[in-house]
C-alpha cells in the first residue's frame, strides 16, 4: 500500500502539474465525490502541490482556495504525463490497465494527471480535513511522541500506525523503524520509556529519507522477501518472529528488539 514514501515520490512527480489550466476531468462515478470534482475542478491552475501523510493535495487557484485531496488506498498509482514514478506497488498488479483509472485530469495545453487502481480504494475530495491527521511522518520529534504515547496503552506498532499519531506511517516503514531502533512492535508504549521513544525518532529519521531514495517503503532491510522466507535476522542471527499486531501482519526480531 503507498505509505508516506511513495506518497512524498507522488508529491515530486505531481510537482510537474504546478501552473497548469485544468481542461477536463473524468471520475469515476462510484467515488463519492465524483459530482463535486466534475464541477470543481475545470478551469481551476494548479497553485500548489504538498503532501501530508499519506495524502497529497493540490492547492487551487482562479477561484475559491480549494484543495484536492489524493489518497491513494491500497493500490492506487500516480501517472503524470505517462511517467509513473513507480512502476509497480508491492502487493499489487504491474498492469497499467486504463479500465482501472479511478480519475483522471487532462490539462489545458496538453498534459495528463491519472490514478491508476486495481481495487478502487482510492479517494478523491475536494478540501479534505487534515486537522484530524497527526504530524507528517517527516517531521516527527522525541516531544510529540511522547505526548502522544503518554495518552495510550496500545502496543507501540498499533500506536504508530494511528495517523491521528503520525501521519505516513504505514506497515512496512513501522517494521523497518522499530527493527532499527530495536523496539518490540508488542511492547504497550506505557511501558516504553524516554529512550525508546528517542531510538524511534533517530530511527525514523535516518531510515526513511534512505527507503525513499531507494524507492519507497519496500526498499528497507526487512523488505518483502524478508517478510515471505523469515531467513535468520540480519543484525543478528537469531530466528525472526512473524505475528498480527495492531491487526498487522508484523516481522521482528525478539532478540535484539528489546529496547523499553
Amino acid at each position: 500500500m503507498p505509505e508516506g514514501l511513495e506518497a512524498e515520490l507522488y508529491r515530486r512527480a505531481a510537482a510537474d502539474v504546478t501552473g497548469r489550466v485544468i481542461d477536463r476531468v473524468d471520475v469515476d462515478p462510484r467515488q463519492p465525490a465524483a459530482h463535486e470534482l466534475a464541477l470543481t475542478l475545470p478551469g481551476r491552475r494548479v497553485a500548489a502541490v504538498r503532501r501530508h501523510g499519506k495524502l497529497v493535495l493540490l492547492d487551487l487557484a482562479d477561484g475559491p482556495p480549494d484543495t484536492l485531496g489524493l489518497h491513494f488506498g491500497m493500490t492506487g498509482r500516480l501517472v503524470v504525463d505517462e511517467v509513473a514514478p513507480i512502476e509497480a506497488l508491492e502487493y499489487s498488479s504491474a498492469r497499467d490497465d486504463p479500465a482501472w483509472d479511478r480519475l483522471v485530469v487532462a490539462f489545458t495545453g496538453g498534459g495528463v494527471l491519472r490514478v491508476n487502481d486495481p481495487r478502487r480504494w482510492a479517494r478523491f475530495t475536494i478540501d479534505p480535513d487534515i486537522t484530524r491527521l497527526g504530524v507528517d511522518v517527516f517531521e516527527l520529534t522525541s516531544e510529540h511522541l511522547a505526548a502522544a504515547f503518554a495518552r495510550r496503552r496500545a502496543s507501540v506498532k498499533a500506536v504508530l500506525l494511528d495517523q491521528s499519531v503520525v501521519a505516513g506511517f504505514g506497515n512496512l516503514c513501522v517494521d523497518e523503524v522499530l527493527w532499527h531502533a530495536g523496539v518490540s512492535p508488542v511492547v504497550s508504549v506505557s511501558d516504553l520509556g524516554p529512550a525508546g521513544v528517542e531510538r524511534i525518532v533517530e530511527s525514523t529519521n535516518v531510515h526513511l529519507p534512505a527507503m525513499l531514495r531507494r524507492g519507497g517503503s519496500h526498499r528497507g532491510t526487512i523488505d518483502p522477501g524478508v517478510r515471505a522466507e523469515l531467513p535468520p535476522c540480519p543484525a543478528d542471527g537469531a530466528p525472526l518472529r512473524r505475528e498480527r499486531v495492531g491487526g498487522r501482519t508484523t516481522v521482528w526480531c525478539p532478540l535484539h528488539q528489546n529496547v523499553a
